[in-house]
């Protein structure tokens, strides 16, 4: 019996044993090596749960019940897409967990990525620090500037709880018709490339030794994704997602070079672009996703569709699904924006792969991929929100920091009728001075689209931040009176006796198709104010625009001009700049047609005749 019971006993600790390693998994020890940890998880995943990390879908059909059922890999906010009005960052933090805690519920409990639009810092929500569009950032020349605001995005968007910022869009803008060029910094590549900086402000540096592999240095950073891939910004008249046509040496010389810099920064992700190149849908491009991107410019990271983008490969979208998913999955798209049809996705990929129309080995490096990046940064040993950084939302020094490059990014492109008479900077001490123009008192107007929502706002009651006629009132002489009139009529003009006058006039907000625009002419009433107030009062009109608009018809009757682009929440950046407190350094990064009949025309162009060249912007000294 003896020997019995001894076999038994060696049994029952054998069976105690393995109950002991169950607990250990390889993939949850942040000791073992990165590729030990995603091969361990990856074998250990059903089909379902592979495609579940495939599939990003919109916030609002981010149930608990949804994230397990479905083993959903991520979540994203589409622009304007909050957990409510006004909402809290803790309110944000609330919301996110809830989907994390979901996910983590799961077999496995791989946690979601949350990804969210924050271009020029994290506009969609309430109270955050806005910061100039891309458009002005490349008029400051400043790279660390940019590395700098990557920082303080990142702080804010950890502030929500979210860890992916779609951001930045590395865009080469070569026709400033198309919507989406305030999101470009410029027309030249290396300009563009000089401001992929803010990766690494995002991000954080990469260690040494680890260039060109993703990167995000803790909870305090997020992953940052370049986009869109690629050519987004050459297409046939600037029509946004239409069809970029240049040849192979064109688009590797033009639209890719700011690609390698942003892949050797170490960025986790990139986009792909609505767009084609020459007439192929880049979501469909297997040659430039899977051949270039991936295996020629060994990019580690995950590659992520844009906003149904799947569904645009067809015209109509959506006209034949199941073709969209075997053409944007087969060309190398790892993370596929569902949105909202989630799982008719599910179940055609799920469908396809089980008929081998899709490899599994296409599936397990999709999978591999985002699990790279979900381990790189630490989503698993930390998956929840940090309530100790809600303090970090709308901060002041990063208002501070982005009046800093609101003064940085104005040019300067006329001062006074002659140059020995400059208008600039202005007195702070005067009688009366008039301000006027329908940009001058709009918070909305001066952040433009991709602000709180998708297209953006008018007025001053969506957000926090000062507008440019309280930066002015704030920063002249007590003694000197302050009129604001938006539209004033020439009598009133005329019989104001002014000492001299600031017209701000510019563009709607607009995101995307809707800013297309092919006359770029200053929307009325702005030139009628020009007019009306320039000819009877010394004048400095400053232009809010997403891109250059035509001015040279009023040009002659300013005596300034400064292009101020669209400067964000911190209005006092052009204040600074007007009267003296900071220099303008900033220089155009786009060029200035004269007329929409020349675009699109860009620096080093054969038939190159601008009214304002690239590069150009005159400087002021700061008043002692």
């Amino acid at each position: 019996m003896g020997s019995l019971h001894k076999t038994t006993f060696v049994l029952l600790m054998f069976c105690l044993a393995a109950l002991g390693s169950a607990d250990y998994l390889k993939y949850k020890d942040p000791k073992q090596p990165l590729g030990v940890r995603i091969k361990d998880l990856l074998g250990r995943m059903t089909l379902a749960e592979k495609i579940g990390q495939m599939t990003q879908i919109e916030r609002e059909n981010a149930t608990a019940e949804a994230m397990s059922k479905y083993f959903i890999g991520s979540v994203l906010s589409g622009g304007g897409s909050v957990p409510s009005p006004q909402a809290s960052a803790a309110a944000w933090q609330s919301m996110v967990n809830e989907m994390q805690k979901g996910a983590l519920s799961t077999r496995l409990g791989i946690p979601m990525i949350y990804g969210i639009d924050a271009v020029h810092g994290h506009n969609n929500v309430y109270k955050a620090t806005i910061f100039p569009h891309n458009v002005g950032l490349g008029a400051t020349r400043d790279p660390m500037l940019i590395k700098r605001i990557g920082e303080a995005t990142a702080l804010e968007v950890r502030a929500t709880g979210i860890p992916y910022a779609f951001a930045p869009c590395i865009a080469v803008c070569r026709d400033p018709r198309w919507g989406r060029c305030y999101e470009s910094y410029s027309e030249d590549p290396k300009v563009v490339q000089s401001m992929t900086t803010l990766i690494s402000g995002l991000q954080g540096d990469v260690p040494a030794g680890s260039e060109g592999r993703p990167y995000v240095g803790g909870s305090k950073k997020v992953a940052a994704c370049a986009k869109h891939y690629v050519g987004d910004g050459g297409t046939f008249m600037g029509i946004n997602e239409n069809n970029t046509v240049i040849d192979a040496h064109g688009l590797m010389t033009i639209h890719m070079p700011a690609y390698y810099n942003s892949i050797i920064r170490g960025v986790s992700t990139v986009m792909t672009s609505y767009s084609s190149w020459n007439g192929k849908k880049m979501h469909a491009n297997h040659f430039l996703v899977t051949d270039f991107l991936k295996n020629k410019l060994k990019f580690r990271g995950f590659v992520i569709s844009d906003w149904q983008g799947i569904d645009r490969i067809t015209s109509p979208p959506g006209v034949n699904y199941s073709y969209s998913v075997e053409a944007g999955v087969g060309a190398g798209i790892d993370m596929i924006m569902v949105p909202y049809a989630y799982t008719e996705f599910i179940d055609d990929l799920t469908y396809q792969v089980k008929n081998n129309i899709i490899p599994m080995s296409r599936i397990d490096d999709a999978v591999y991929r985002i699990l790279r990046v979900k381990f790189t940064m630490g989503l698993f040993e930390s998956p929840y929100a940090d309530p100790s950084l809600v303090g970090e939302l709308g901060k002041q020094e990063h208002r501070d920091l982005a009046r800093e490059a609101v003064r940085k990014s104005l040019v300067l492109l006329k001062n006074g009728k002659s140059a020995s008479s400059p208008l600039l900077p202005l007195p702070k001490k005067a009688g009366k001075i008039l301000v006027a123009g329908s940009h001058a008192d709009d918070l909305g107007l001066q952040c433009g689209g991709w602000t709180i929502t998708w297209q953006g706002q008018t007025g001053n009651d969506k957000t926090a931040g000062t507008t440019i006629l309280s930066a002015i009132k704030s920063t002249v002489d007590p003694s000197t009176e302050v009129v604001f009139s938006e539209n004033p009529d020439s009598a009133a003009v005329d019989s104001g006796k002014y000492d001299y006058a600031i017209v701000v006039v510019g563009e709607p907000p607009y995101a995307e198709t809707f800013g297309d625009n092919l006359n770029l002419t200053i929307p009325a009433p702005g030139p009628s104010v020009i007019q009306s107030v320039c000819k009877s009062v010394k004048c400095v009109v400053v232009l809010i625009s997403g891109r250059p608009l035509v001015v040279e018809p009023y040009i002659g009757a300013m005596d300034a001009f400064v292009a101020a682009w669209l400067p964000g929440s911190e209005g006092q950046g052009v204040a600074d700049a007007l009267f003296g407190d900071y220099g303008f350094t900033g220089k155009l990064a786009r060029t200035w047609f004269k007329s929409v009949d020349q675009l699109p025309m860009n620096v080093g162009d054969k038939h190159y005749d601008p009214l304002f060249p690239f590069g150009f912007g005159l400087t002021t000294e700061a008043n002692k």
